[in-house]
């Protein structure tokens, strides 16, 4: 059951380490953000490159960060009953999320995202609007990211999940101490 544990460690690494540098995107996106509205209140002015990397960043930070909040157990559940679960029914719970509707989230939107992809990486798709931000396709891009960074989180937490269902002592998730 160790190995298992360790094997996810491993596999944790990614969102690890996106979660100590993607953060600071957040600083970006306010600094954006208060440029465009500086830009058009103070001074009647525009620009699209400024406002479509606004939305870039903002979806980037967000996507980017999946596998982060999933690891740091800061995704939604409901949990009325399972708070008060004990830690074998809690990896059951979570090992069946994973197993019967994270993983073939995954593969579903990975299914459909890679033509679209894959299109816009064919023609090196540019700006969406006149005089927006270039290399679109490396943004499409994120969507395929996104995808992968839940898939090895899933992963990784479902290793847990049947180390806790064979005994083993460990935490399903890192919400009590500073991820490194």
């Amino acid at each position: 059951m160790q190995n298992l544990v360790a094997i996810s460690r491993v596999l944790d690494w990614p969102s690890r380490v996106l979660g100590r540098w993607i953060p600071w995107l957040v600083a970006a996106v306010v600094l954006l953000k208060f440029s465009t509205v500086a830009l058009r209140y103070l001074f009647s002015s525009t620009s699209i490159k400024l406002q479509d990397s606004v939305t870039y960043a903002h979806a980037s930070l967000f996507m980017l960060l999946v596998g982060y909040a999933y690891l740091r157990d800061d995704h939604v559940r409901v949990d009325m009953f399972y708070a008060n679960m004990s830690a074998r029914g809690r990896a059951l719970v979570d090992l069946l999320c994973v197993v019967l509707c994270v993983l073939p989230l995954c593969a579903i939107l990975g299914w459909f995202s890679w033509p679209y992809v894959s299109a816009a990486w064919a023609i090196r798709e540019g700006a969406l609007f006149f005089g927006g931000m270039p290399f679109t396709y490396l943004f499409k891009t994120v969507i395929l990211a996104f995808t992968v960074l839940l898939a090895v989180q899933a992963f990784a937490i479902a290793l847990r999940c049947v180390a806790v269902l064979g005994g083993a002592k460990v935490d399903l998730f890192e919400t009590t101490k500073e991820v490194d």
